[in-house]
């Protein structure tokens, strides 16, 4: 399993590194948002400044007291404003344990009136069959709105407003795990953002090397599957034989939710080295017959929960038929970043399998072991390390045989235990093929033992299965994946 060092991964889900340092990127936006907002503040300093980014008793009484302000909506329009302006600019100068105290003031003490809700359901219970139900049920719906709710909107008429609220989610998901109390808070927003981000709200743009050196930085920093390493690698990704799709909100123009990446090529891609290679000939893409889509990347952690990676996926293809009909194939050259993990906790059984006594005792001989799940763990590092290919070949039928069960067999509840594969068999796609030493970084390696996977978006057949899995989980893979089992 020969190990290429000169590519290599960054975690899934987590940005690559921006040229000039992404704290560089994001200090400077957040210092912009921190003195637009202190100017359209009349007065920051009525809610106290913070001492060293810390909060005192007395300041976060008036953080109280002014929420509560913009809870009751006191004042037109401009007060509303004035005042989201005072706590926004507050927040953004605290340091995090002050942070947390503002957001488990807002989820614990600013939920719907009690005395409220109690008669507007007592209304409607008296109005049930009557022509006066319709507008109890309004009334009703109003009555549970929650205060906290009534606050988050008062931030979308500021500037940069949206995008405080999704990086606002973004911390209270992270201290979530540990503060349950915010639990409320955080379904308050996930609920007020599904409703913003809605995808008929979203543009689909193409994103070139012509594009905002501001827009091409923030494409480095989300990058979560193959890090962009260089601004080479990026004019790379973006030559005439590239796409890159993105979607973007009108209230953030040029923050990128979502974005895909794709090389034209002929037939399906079965390495990603090859594929992301620099030094490459360029290839007309007046020639391919294929798309392949080799990167997905989500950007804003406060957006979770809130789903247009499936219409990213259709729009793109719309797009690339309009501009290249003689496309003939769409598909994924996918990583399986659980797959090592899983690995680590599953059965035995599910290595072995179908495997034949001849192989088996061919694995014990070579590996000194029995074959069994830590086994196949351990031989897997052993041949990285080794850098053998004869050894390589020999590991190479239990790896996709293991890889293959993780695939079609292994569940996280009734769903695929695989994330990529969730999302793209969710999406109609079919699990098409493994390909061994696809990836041989080192973060290929850790997380897949190499292995990289082909979801083929067949057109006449994405409905069909797309409802074959949202009924009962079923995996629809190709006969040349089903006979690895």
């Amino acid at each position: 399993m020969p190990v290429n060092t000169a590519s290599r991964s960054s975690a899934i889900d987590t940005p690559a590194a921006v040229p000039g340092g992404e704290d560089g990127l994001l200090s400077s936006s957040l210092r912009r948002v921190r003195s637009l907002w202190s100017r359209l503040a009349r007065s920051v300093d009525e809610i106290g400044q913070p001492a060293n980014g810390g909060m005192t008793r007395r300041s976060l009484d008036r953080m109280r007291e002014t929420l509560t302000e913009c809870a009751v909506e006191r004042g037109g329009e401009a007060s509303a404003r004035t005042r989201a302006a005072q706590i926004g600019a507050a927040y953004l100068r605290l340091d995090d344990a002050s942070r947390l105290d503002v957001l488990k003031l807002l989820s614990t003490e600013f939920g719907a009136d009690p005395a409220r809700v109690t008669a507007a359901v007592d209304a409607w219970q008296r109005s049930t069959g009557s022509s006066g139900q319709p507008l109890a049920e309004v009334e009703l719906r109003e009555a549970v709105r929650t205060r906290r709710n009534v606050i988050l909107r008062q931030f979308n008429a500021l500037p940069e407003g949206t995008k405080f609220l999704v990086d606002l989610r973004a911390d209270v998901l992270r201290h979530l795990p540990r503060e349950p109390a915010l639990a409320a808070l955080d379904r308050d927003l996930e609920l007020l953002l599904q409703s913003w981000f809605d995808v008929g709200f979203l543009s689909l743009d193409r994103i070139t090397w012509d594009s905002p050196a501001s827009l091409l930085e923030k494409l480095i920093a989300y990058e979560a599957v193959h890090e962009i390493r260089s601004w080479n690698d990026l004019r790379n990704r973006l030559d005439s034989d590239r796409r890159c799709y993105a979607f973007f909100h009108p209230r953030m123009p040029l923050e990128p939710l979502i974005f895909v990446e794709v090389a034209l090529t002929r037939g399906l891609s079965d390495n990603v080295q090859v594929l992301l290679d620099e030094t490459r000939r360029e290839f007309d893409p007046r020639e391919a017959d294929t798309a392949m889509f080799y990167s997905i990347s989500n950007t804003q952690v406060g957006l979770r929960g809130v789903s247009f990676g499936n219409f990213l996926i259709k729009r793109v293809v719309s797009s690339l038929q309009r501009d290249l009909p003689q496309l003939r194939q769409f598909s994924t050259l996918s990583p399986i970043p659980a797959f090592r993990s899983w690995l680590k906790k599953a059965d035995d059984a599910a290595v072995i399998g179908a495997t034949r006594e001849r192989e088996l005792k061919l694995f014990e001989a070579t590996f000194e072991e029995p074959l069994g799940a830590a086994a196949l763990n351990r031989a897997i590092d052993r041949v990285a390390r080794a850098n053998d290919p004869a050894l390589s070949d020999l590991l190479k039928p239990f790896v996709l045989r293991a890889v293959t069960h993780y695939l079609t067999e292994a569940r996280s509840g009734e769903r695929p235990h695989c994330p990529v594969a969730r999302f793209h068999l969710s999406n109609g796609a079919r699990l098409e093929r493994l390909n061994w030493l696809a990836d041989t970084s080192p973060r290929g390696l850790a997380q897949s033992a190499g292995v990289m996977v082909n979801y083929l978006y067949r057109l006449s057949h994405i409905d069909d299965n797309h409802e074959r899995f949202a009924r009962g989980g079923q995996v629809v893979a190709s006969s040349e994946v089903r006979r690895l089992l």
